[in-house]
C-alpha cells in the first residue's frame, strides 16, 4: 500500500496550486450494483456524479476529492461488482482497479437491507487481506423491514471499520471520513474469515509454495484464486511455476471428488455460509405484521403484475410521449411566439450582411430555447424521477418478458428507453450488456430511437402542418423498424440472448436535489453547447447560403433529393447539416426558406417524407463518436451506412406510395 506519507495541509482546504498534487490518500468505493456507491460519492466529493436506481448505471470509474482533516483524499468510485471471480465488463474494471491500482483503502459501500447476499463480496474482499471500511448504507430502508444489525459486532468479527450510513441523505458521511483518515493513519488489515478444513488446508499448501511478492495479491488470496480457477495463472505478470500449476491441479481436483462440484463453486458455497454465520450473528428480524407489509412489495404486486403492470409500463411511457408530443409541442408554440413578440426576427435579405447575420443568430436561438425547455428539460426530468424512484427497473422487467419474443434482450431496454433523450448516453449505457455481440446489437438499434432531436423534427415538420396522427404514424413506423431490425440481428448474429438478471431496487421518493442534479447534468451540455452552436450555425448557413456555397451541394444530392425522394433540391444541404444534430434540419430549413411555416414551401407529402428520411438517416455526428470509440470506425461507418441506406430507400418508397393517396 504505497503513497506518500501521511502529511496533511494544515488548512485542510482546497487551493488551485494543490489540485493536481498526489492525494495523500487513495481510495476506491466498491461494492454490488445499486447500493449507493455514486450517491456516497456525491456526499463525499460533491463531484455530480450522477446517481441511477438500476444496476449497471456506473460503467467507468469516476472520480473526485474530499479535504478532510488536512488529508487530500482521491476518491474512485467503481463500477458495481458481486464477486472478484467474474468477467463482466463492469466487474473486471472493478477487479483490475483494486488488484493493479492498489488504493491504500477500499470503502465496502453494503446494502443493510440485503447483508448477506452483499457479504459475497466483502469476505473477497477480506481474502485480499487489504485495509478496507464496510459502509452500512441503506440502514433507513433495513429498518422499514424491521432488520437491526450490529455494526460494532460485525466489525469485531469482520476486524474492520462498520459505519452505519444513509448515503442519499448524507447520514454517517461525517464519521466514514473520519473513519478513513484513521484507517489510513493505522493500516490495520482485516482478520481472516476460515473456510472448512478440506479447503484450508488446501488453500494453506498452495500458498505456502508461492514465493513472497509474486503477482498483485498476498499468498492466500492469490491461492483461494488459482484453486478457485483450477488454473496456473496470477493477476501479475507471468504464469507460475510447474510445480505450483501442478498442485493447483491436483487440490482442485480433490476438492471437486471430495463435494461433487468443481472447485469455484465450493469456495462459492463457503463464503455463502460463512455470510449466513455471521448474519445470524449480528442480525435481528422482526418480520412485520400482515398488515405491514412494506411498501415497496405491495407496488411490486402491482408494478410486476403480469396484466397491470404491463398497464402501468403502457401509462408511464404514454405519459412521456404524450408530453413529448402534446404538452411540449404546445409550450414550444407558446415560446416561439412570444419570443417572437419581444423581438421579431428579422427578415432573410441574402444582400444585406448585418441582417444576414441577424437572421441566422436569432433563428438559431429560438431553435435552440423552443428545443431545451420544452422538450428536453421536461423528458430528462421526467426520466430522472423514474430512476431515482426504482421504477426503471422495473420496466426493464416487464418489458424483458415481451422484447424476447421479438429477439431483443431484456436488459437492453435501459438504453432503448434512454434513447428516447439522447442517443449518445444510449449508446455508452450499453456497456451494461454482458457481450460485445449483444452491445453492438443495442447500440446499433439505439441510433434507430426517435430521440429528443428527431422528435422536435417530427413535431416541427410533420406534426405542425400536415397532422399530430401522422407524427405519431412516424414514431410507431419507428418502432417498428427497431422491432423488425432487432429480430433479423439477433437472428442473423450468431448466438443467443441470455435471461435477465438485475439487482430490483427498493423503491424510493425520488429526492429533489438528486433529481436535479442529474436532469441539469444531462441538460447543461445542450445549454452550454448547443445554444452557442446553434446561434453560430445559423449564422454559417445564412452566410453560407447568400454566399452561394451552398449550390454544389444542393446539385450534388439531386438525383437523391429530387429524383428519389420527390423533395426540393435545396433540402439536399439540410440533411447534411442534419449529420451534425438532427433538429438542426428545422433550423436550416427556416434559414434557407425564410419562413417557419413550413407548409407554403412543401407540400404534405414532402412534409411526411423529409421527417421520415430525417428520422431514420446517419446517427448525428457525436453517436458517431462514440460508435467509433466503443467498436471502431469500421463498424460505425457500416451503420451509417446502412442507415443512410436504409432511410433514402424507404424515403424514396414512401413518397411514391403516398403521392397516390394524398
Amino acid at each position: 500500500m504505497g503513497g506518500p506519507a501521511w502529511q496533511p495541509r494544515e488548512d485542510g482546504k482546497a487551493s488551485p496550486e494543490t489540485a493536481c498534487l498526489p492525494a495523500d490518500i487513495t481510495v476506491a468505493l466498491a461494492g454490488n450494483a445499486n447500493v449507493g456507491k455514486s450517491a456516497t460519492m456525491n456526499q463525499l466529493t460533491g463531484a455530480g456524479q450522477e446517481t441511477g436506481n438500476w444496476p449497471g448505471k456506473t460503467v467507468e470509474c469516476a472520480g473526485g476529492v474530499l479535504l478532510h482533516n488536512g488529508f487530500r483524499i482521491r476518491i474512485t468510485d467503481l463500477p458495481g461488482i458481486y464477486s472478484l471471480s467474474t468477467f463482466s465488463a463492469e466487474e473486471q474494471a472493478s477487479r483490475e482497479f483494486i488488484l493493479t491500482n492498489k488504493p491504500d483503502i477500499v470503502v465496502n459501500i453494503v446494502d443493510a437491507s440485503s447483508l448477506e447476499r452483499n457479504l459475497f463480496f466483502t469476505l473477497q474482499l477480506l481474502e485480499l487481506h487489504i485495509p478496507f471500511i464496510i459502509a452500512l448504507n441503506q440502514m433507513d430502508l433495513a429498518a422499514k423491514k424491521g432488520i437491526r444489525i450490529d455494526g460494532e459486532k460485525l466489525s469485531g468479527l469482520l476486524g474492520v471499520p462498520v459505519i452505519p450510513t444513509v448515503a442519499i441523505h448524507g447520514k454517517g458521511i461525517a464519521e466514514l471520513s473520519d473513519a478513513i483518515v484513521t484507517l489510513a493513519r493505522e493500516k490495520t488489515p482485516p482478520r481472516v474469515i476460515p473456510y472448512g478444513r478440506e479447503v484450508e488446508d488446501r488453500i494453506a499448501k498452495i500458498a505456502a509454495l508461492i514465493p513472497e511478492g509474486t503477482g498483485n495479491e498476498d499468498r492466500r488470496a492469490a491461492a483461494i484464486r488459482l484453486l478457485e480457477r483450477g488454473s496456473a495463472k496470477l493477476t501479475g505478470p507471468g504464469d507460475v511455476r510447474a510445480d505450483i500449476a501442478a498442485a493447483v491441479r491436483q487440490y482442485s481436483a480433490e476438492l471437486e471428488r471430495m463435494h461433487g462440484e468443481p472447485a469455484a463453486i465450493v469456495l462459492s458455497g463457503e463464503r455463502y455460509h460463512a455470510a449466513e454465520r455471521i448474519v445470524r450473528e449480528v442480525m435481528d428480524i422482526r418480520p412485520p405484521a400482515p398488515d405491514d407489509i412494506p411498501l415497496s412489495d405491495r407496488l411490486d404486486r402491482i408494478a410486476l403484475h403480469p396484466a397491470i403492470g404491463y398497464l402501468l409500463v403502457l401509462l408511464v411511457l404514454g405519459g412521456l410521449l404524450f408530453w413529448t408530443f402534446i404538452v411540449g409541442g404546445e409550450i414550444s408554440r407558446i415560446l416561439t411566439a412570444f419570443l417572437e413578440s419581444v423581438a421579431p426576427a428579422p427578415p432573410f435579405v441574402a444582400g444585406s450582411a448585418p441582417e444576414i447575420l441577424a437572421t441566422g443568430a436569432w433563428t438559431g436561438l429560438v431553435a435552440a430555447v423552443t428545443l431545451i425547455v420544452p422538450y428536453v428539460l421536461p423528458f430528462y426530468l421526467f426520466l430522472s424521477i423514474i430512476e431515482d424512484s426504482g421504477y426503471l427497473t422495473r420496466i426493464s422487467v416487464m418489458l424483458d418478458r415481451l422484447m424476447h419474443r421479438f429477439g431483443l434482450h431484456g436488459k437492453a431496454i435501459i438504453p432503448l428507453i434512454l434513447g428516447f433523450g439522447c442517443t449518445v448516453p444510449a449508446c455508452l449505457s450499453c456497456r451494461i450488456l454482458e457481450s460485445s455481440r449483444q452491445k453492438l446489437i443495442a447500440a446499433f438499434l439505439t441510433t434507430l430511437i426517435p430521440c429528443s432531436a428527431r422528435t422536435v423534427v417530427i413535431l416541427g415538420v410533420v406534426a405542425a402542418f400536415v397532422s399530430i396522427w401522422w407524427a405519431l404514424a412516424l414514431y410507431a413506423f419507428d418502432i417498428l423498424l427497431i422491432v423488425i431490425l432487432g429480430r433479423i440481428a439477433f437472428r442473423a448474429v450468431p448466438g443467443e440472448p441470455v435471461g435477465l438478471i438485475m439487482e430490483m431496487p427498493e423503491y424510493h421518493v425520488p429526492s429533489g436535489s438528486v433529481v436535479l442534479s442529474q436532469t441539469w447534468s444531462r441538460t447543461k451540455s445542450l445549454v452550454w453547447i448547443v445554444l452557442p452552436a446553434y446561434i453560430i450555425g445559423g449564422i454559417a448557413i445564412s452566410l453560407a447560403y447568400s454566399a452561394g456555397l451552398l449550390d454544389p451541394i444542393n446539385a450534388a444530392l439531386y438525383p437523391i433529393t429530387v429524383l428519389l425522394l420527390g423533395l426540393p433540391a435545396i433540402t439536399g444541404v439540410v440533411f447534411v447539416f442534419g449529420i451534425v444534430r438532427k433538429e438542426i434540419t428545422v433550423l436550416t430549413l427556416a434559414t434557407l426558406f425564410g419562413t417557419t411555416v413550413f407548409s407554403t414551401v412543401l407540400s404534405p407529402v414532402q412534409l411526411i417524407v423529409f421527417g421520415l428520411v430525417t428520422m431514420i438517416y446517419t446517427p448525428c455526428i457525436s453517436t458517431i463518436g462514440v460508435f467509433v470509440k466503443e467498436f471502431g470506425w469500421k463498424k460505425a461507418l457500416f451503420v451509417t451506412a446502412a442507415e443512410t441506406g436504409l432511410a433514402i430507400a424507404l424515403g424514396a418508397i414512401a413518397f411514391r406510395l403516398l403521392s397516390l393517396v394524398m
